[in-house]
């Protein structure tokens, strides 16, 4: 289960150096196979750690690079141990598993490796005098093998090689295995000839294994203790032969109750039966099945007294024959988990919070289509009323979604369910490690499912996050996600809008590798070709308006991308939105800010300076929308110009004086108290109009820009402007004879301003 405690420092090596196997453990061989150095020597504890992170982070980490020779490096076992060992899936090929046939293994488990083959099976063999523990569950494919009909080599070029079942292997030699898996084997393998050489099992799991004749189990009936027979279709003679397995501690016949062939009902006699005759039982799970109504003891002695988990006051009539209450029982999709008196201390089912999450808990590894189903209730939960238990909750929706990367199904529910357990009210209860662990199952889970479901609840639950503090950690991955939903052809409404939402989030406030990063990765680009979609459709809504403040955001101080939004013909769709949308304030301050970004860069003014660009800025110097936003915005982007003075002005219409009277009359009609939807993380691009008298008007509007904002943001701007060295450069322009007297008295009262923010602001104890 994923875990809200610190990483160990063993944890913390363990992947620093899977990570750098070549600049730790490792050196290449001919540039292509990974050698352990010679003088390392390397105990079980930290070999079986190593594989069992390998496997979890080729899963779960998609930046992580598998190495095809990773197992080989576990080869001999002079120089490295191993023990127990968990793999999982495609990561594991036969070949894997006889790089490490030397080794003493004493656990091995195999889940849903599908690619491993009866190849493996002569591998396992060489384990067999020291396993202990071993798990084939979902190995679907590994008592089958290749047979080519033809029989010679030019044969082969005309039949292809087909898979036969191997039918002659069997555990004979496992004189140390007490723990068996086989969990969805192979049909047509004879279960009771593979296990009949097996004297001692103590465990064994058989689900999803249809057998008719389970007579041969009573072979164990002195040493077993575990049976697990999910999803087998039961029958009478299946129940007599359970019942005489005496020493079962753990009996679980559960089931999906939505597999429609199965025809035995539990009735008050079995569970009687159970009860009698098991009487080491601690734990019994019978979920999903259709229990018989005479099971239940009478509805009024039903409701009586407190709640209780003592056999004798048993809501389920077998139960009260119990000698104590069991430790689990799984009553998950079965009306008995509703029941007041259940004599067990924790149960599986759907009547509340604890019950579900149990159920969470039991199913996830090996039954997902029943924890898909549980976690869907966890939702409506979360949704509906307060969830009690979050951390536990979190970790447990954590692991079965890294767990069952590729399942739609738990995908969906599981990203729903983060959605609600992300959100603020929960938020004081999250540590920083557990968001990030959240972060990362999202990610995975858009990497790996384009379903507008998947993507939709993914991003609602990034939304829950503050960014783009808490995404940078994964800052490239979760942009290439974003950027690759909006690059669709076939784009869902709804979740264009909150991709478009937070590609904005993470432009904003980040320093300028990151946008220039970004940028390269096709931001500009994407989000020019989504203002071109909605120009094309006439429509201006939030992705309209959230595309250019992205623009507005990723420019900032960053001339590549302010080059790349000229290049891809920005300006045009920047005519065509004004010309198209003329009363859409918000769009027109959310251009012009991302205009005056380009306009601070030298290079690029050039590509500004024509008559039809100068006139659309002169015009819109009146504009009153957004407050003094868009006018403000649009006499930045001619100061700049301005500033490279009259013999960069090269057309004729407007003339250069006319503008600058346009822009002295529109400086002089805004009110210097005006509140500012703005956020400048620097001054750099205003002060280097100061110290010059090429453009007085210039001069002047950076001498307004600063004093409304040491005026009406003391505390955030103040600070600021004294940091970068603004305070001289206002006090050598006050002696320039060519600056305009108003703009000096406003430079005296900037200084004013910062003057008395210090002084009110100065540490006077001692």
């Amino acid at each position: 289960m994923a875990s809200d405690s610190p990483e160990s420092l063993m944890t913390l090596c363990t992947d620093y150096c899977l990570r750098n196997l070549e600049g730790t453990l490792c050196y290449l061989l001919d540039n292509k196979t990974l050698r352990l150095h010679p003088d390392i020597f390397l105990p079980s504890e930290i070999c079986d750690k190593l594989v069992n992170e390998y496997v979890e982070l080729v899963k779960t980490d998609s930046v992580f690079e598998p190495h095809e020779s990773f197992f080989s490096l576990f080869s001999d076992p002079r120089s490295t141990r191993l023990a127990r060992i968990h793999l999982r899936e495609q990561i594991v090929q036969d070949e894997d598993l006889d790089a490490i046939k030397n080794q003493d293994l004493v656990e091995l488990s195999l889940t849903n490796c599908e690619k491993l083959t009866a190849k493996s099976l002569q591998t396992l063999l060489r384990f067999s005098h020291t396993l202990v523990f071993l798990s084939l569950f979902g190995c679907c494919n590994i008592f089958y093998e290749e047979e080519n009909p033809g029989g010679c080599e030019d044969d082969c070029l005309v039949n292809p090689t087909r898979q036969v079942l191997v039918k002659d292997f069997t555990f004979e030699g496992f004189s140390r295995l007490r723990f068996l898996n086989l969990g969805r084997l192979t049909e047509r393998v004879n279960v009771e000839t593979l296990l009949r050489p097996l004297a001692s099992l103590t465990a064994l799991d058989l689900s999803g294994i249809q057998l008719h004749d389970v007579v041969f189990l009573t072979q164990w009936k002195d040493s077993l203790v575990s049976l697990v027979l999910y999803n087998m279709d039961l029958s009478e003679e299946h129940i007599q032969v359970i019942a005489q397995l005496r020493k079962l501690r753990h009996l679980d016949i559960s089931r999906d109750h939505l597999s429609s062939y199965y025809k035995f009902k539990l009735t008050r006699r079995v569970l009687n039966l159970f009860v009698e005759n098991l009487v080491n039982l601690t734990s019994l799970d019978i979920s999903g099945h259709t229990m018989l109504e005479n099971c239940t003891i009478s509805s009024m002695e039903e409701k009586m007294g407190q709640t209780s988990t003592e056999p004798a006051k048993s809501s389920i009539a077998p139960f009260r024959g119990l000698k104590r209450p069991l430790q689990f029982l799984g009553l998950f999709e079965t009306s008995l988990c509703r029941l007041t008196h259940i004599p067990a201390y924790k149960v599986s089912g759907d009547k509340n919070e604890e019950q579900v999450l149990n159920a969470i808990e039991a199913y996830t590894e090996h039954r997902p289509e029943i924890t898909s189903r549980a976690i869907n209730l966890l939702f409506d939960i979360a949704r509906i009323e307060r969830c009690h238990q979050l951390l536990r909750a979190l970790q447990l929706v954590i692991t079965a979604l890294k767990c069952h990367k590729d399942d739609k199904n738990i995908q969906v529910t599981g990203s729903a369910a983060l959605f609600y357990l992300t959100n603020s009210e929960y938020r004081p209860e999250q540590s920083v490690k557990l968001r990030r662990q959240v972060i990362q199952v999202v990610l995975n889970g858009m990497e790996s499912y384009q379903e507008v479901t998947v993507q939709r609840n993914c991003c609602l639950t990034l939304c829950n996050f503050s960014i783009p503090e808490e995404l940078e950690f994964q800052y490239r991955r979760v942009n290439e996600l974003l950027l690759n939903i909006l690059n669709q052809s076939r784009q869902d409404e709804s979740i264009q809008r909150i991709a478009v939402h937070l590609c904005n989030a993470l432009v904003c406030q980040v320093d300028n590798d990151h946008k220039e990063a970004v940028g390269k990765m096709g931001f500009v680009m994407t989000m020019l070709k989504l203002i071109q979609k909605k120009l094309t459709d006439t429509t201006c809504d939030q992705v309209m308006e959230f595309s250019w403040s992205a623009l507005w955001n990723i420019t900032d101080e960053t001339p590549d991308n302010c080059e790349m939004f000229l290049n891809y013909s920005g300006m045009k769709l920047f005519l065509e939105c004004l010309k198209e949308f003329p009363e859409k304030q918000e769009l027109h301050r959310n251009m012009l800010g991302l205009l005056g970004n380009v306009a601070e860069v030298k290079e690029l003014r050039p590509q500004l300076m024509t008559s039809q660009f100068i006139s659309v800025f002169s015009n819109l110097l009146e504009s009153k929308a957004d407050g003094i936003e868009v006018s403000y915005n649009a006499c930045g982007v001619l100061s700049h110009i301005m500033f490279d003075g009259p013999e960069a002005w090269c057309i004729c219409e407007p003339r250069r004086e006319e503008v600058v009277d346009r822009m002295w009359a529109a400086i002089q009609s805004w009110d210097i108290n005006s509140r500012r939807n703005i956020n400048y993380r620097s001054f750099e691009p205003i002060l280097r109009l100061l110290p010059q008298g090429i453009s007085p008007v210039s001069q002047h509007w950076a001498t307004w820009a600063l004093y409304n904002l040491v005026s009406v943001y003391s505390d955030k701007y103040c600070p600021l402007l004294i940091k970068e060295g603004g305070i001289p450069l206002l006090k050598d322009m006050i002696k320039m004879a060519s600056a305009r007297q108003e703009t000096k008295e406003m430079a005296r009262k900037v200084i004013e301003h910062c003057s008395n923010f210090k002084e009110e602001n100065m540490d006077t104890s001692r």
